[in-house]
């Protein structure tokens, strides 16, 4: 770029780097934004395997009351790399990585705005698992903080705890950078006749998320800074005694003003992706597609506004509470409004039980139980109750694997076909998805009954009132965590062995589905041009985009409720 304003003449583009040829460019640096989204999505699952694998020594460990397997400070150190892991470096970084493979396709794009900052946004991420994860190995053992690295006592525990605090600066690094691409690709680089709101869904959900990150993810970093100040320099930000004049609850403050929007950064991708999902499967447009979109952006302005619902025990401001509950009730609407728009689309739809399909029908269900119990959780009253409980447990997990991770799988499987020019095993898919229903209910539904029965979390043992239904929550965690072998097979031998796959075998209308399985090296021969809506099925003669020489169809006359039947 120096050059380049200074007048002088510029070196052309080296692309001979760009795209993968064989499997082995995988492993080296490459700008090709549909090989970073492999690369995001095969690092991620790797980290969700190893928080995965630590949740079932807890849960070997939980059986049955006192110690079996881990001491109590191993244990603290599993559920604290366990959630970092699930949180920082699987649900977020996936996301981006189903994003990166899926948005310039979608947006009528050749690649990223920036693509060797795609390359480096990719590159920090294992770096920060890598250093989490290595935690273990330092003196003192992992960092036992939990996720969320309270001070005082992230300032005074051992070694492992500044692991922590670097991981989260370089999945954090990554997530801004990541968003900025984003936000400039998407606000740049649409194809010609796309405007805002013939955008697809998901496009809509990542802009969103994309402004969520980078407002919200310096407040987690400067929190982090400020620990590895005390820790280091002993600033005191966070002492509380009356020399040092550091406040702890503020630590608090500042750390869920992003973790509750982070909860949003980890849920709007994947309302994008159900979107999709439930268009195409249930071949009818969105029902309310502008109040879809808006409902998202309603989200992003509600989510900096209940931060302190997580604090309604920590000693804040007394004034602060009914406020905070009040705005966690508000951003049920848009959430709702999302939720009934899925539900209308697939109203005398021509629903296709498809693989993406189940999990997009089994997220409705799980995300709108976690949500009814997240609006149990703002009742002042019944927080103070049971915070800190396992009801607590049950509720981020309903929340965030049942309305995350079940997104995930649905779009792994959506565009498992566009990614790899195979398909996957259509019948492997539907037991994947039925075991994981079943055993992950199993699994959490319990947890409710004994959070408000008052058996505390983050402890490594407990009463032996809970003794029996522990047990059986084990269990089914262990069988839960096995049907995941099935899509790891199922993923593996169809990329090898799979049939090859049209180039769309949804019959979906968005762009990515308008080129080959896998797409070309530039995504596309010529620029498409958009002329229609993202989701018109049903509509006779609809086109969302067309290539040169294509002719453009008449305006139809009829709508979708009429002719969805011809489907």
């Amino acid at each position: 770029w120096f050059r380049w304003a200074s007048g002088a003449p510029t070196v052309p583009e080296d692309h001979s780097g760009h795209g993968a040829r064989s499997w082995k460019d995988y492993f080296y640096v490459n700008t090709d934004h549909k090989v970073i989204g492999i690369q995001y999505i095969v690092t991620t699952f790797f980290f969700f395997i190893a928080g995965g694998l630590m949740a079932m020594i807890m849960r070997a460990e939980l059986a049955q009351p006192g110690t079996q397997f881990v001491d109590p400070n191993t244990y603290n150190g599993l559920f604290s790399v366990h959630a970092s892991l699930m949180i920082f470096l699987f649900i977020i970084p996936v996301f981006a990585g189903i994003a990166n493979y899926v948005i310039p396709l979608m947006i009528g794009a050749p690649d990223m705005a920036f693509p060797r900052l795609n390359a480096l946004s990719y590159w920090m991420l294992p770096v920060a698992g890598v250093m989490m994860i290595l935690s273990y190995a330092a003196p003192g053992g992992a960092f036992a903080t939990g996720w969320t690295a309270y001070a005082p006592l992230s300032t005074q525990m051992p070694l492992g705890q500044a692991f922590f605090t670097m991981g989260v600066q370089f999945a954090g690094a990554s997530s801004i950078a990541t968003a900025l691409n984003f936000l400039v690709t998407i606000i740049t680089m649409r194809a010609p006749g796309m405007t805002f709101f013939r955008m697809p869904l998901l496009v809509w959900a990542n802009f969103t998320t994309s402004l969520l990150v980078v407002i919200a993810t310096p407040f987690i970093a400067g929190s982090q800074f400020m620990i590895l100040l005390d820790r280091a320099l002993h600033a005191n930000f966070f002492q509380p005694s009356a020399a040092a004049g550091g406040d702890v609850v503020m630590y608090q403050h500042v750390f869920w003003f992003y973790s509750h929007p982070a909860v949003y950064i980890m849920m709007l991708p994947g309302f994008g992706i159900i979107s999709e999902v439930i268009s195409a499967n249930a071949r009818k447009p969105i029902f309310g597609y502008r109040m879809m979109a808006f409902s998202l952006v309603a989200i992003v302005i509600l989510g900096f506004t209940v931060w302190a619902h997580h604090m309604f025990v920590s000693g804040m401001y007394t004034w602060l509470r009914v406020p905070m509950m009040l705005t966690t009730m508000l951003i049920a609407v848009p959430t709702g409004i999302k939720i009934f728009s899925w539900l209308a689309t697939l109203w005398k739809g021509v629903i296709h039980l498809t693989t993406p399909m189940l999990f997009a029908l089994g997220f409705i269900t799980m995300f709108t139980l976690g949500g009814i119990s997240g609006i149990v959780l703002a009742v002042i009253p019944v927080v103070i109750h049971v915070s800190d409980t396992y009801f607590v447990v049950a509720h981020i997990h309903y929340v965030l694997f049942g309305g995350s991770i079940f997104t995930i799988f649905a779009g792994i499987y959506h565009w498992f076909p566009k990614m790899t020019g195979r398909m996957y095993d259509e019948r492997l898919g539907k037991i994947h998805f039925w075991l994981s229903f079943v055993f992950f209910n199993l699994t959490f539904g319990p947890m409710h009954l004994v959070g408000v029965d008052g058996m505390p979390r983050r402890v490594a043992d407990y009463a032996e009132q809970f003794a029996a239904m522990n047990m059986f929550i084990s269990i089914a965690s262990f069988l839960f965590g096995l049907s995941f072998l099935i899509f790891l097979y199922n993923v593996l031998a169809s990329w090898r062995f799979g049939p090859a796959a049209e180039a769309n075998p949804w019959r979906a209308h968005t762009l990515e589905w308008q080129v080959s399985s896998p797409p070309p090296l530039f995504n596309f021969d010529e620029i498409p041009t958009v002329v229609g809506g993202p989701y018109e099925y049903g509509v006779p003669g609809a086109v969302h985009g067309v290539f040169k020489g294509q002719e453009v169809p008449a305006p139809p006359r009829t709508t979708a409720a009429a002719t969805v039947a011809a489907e």
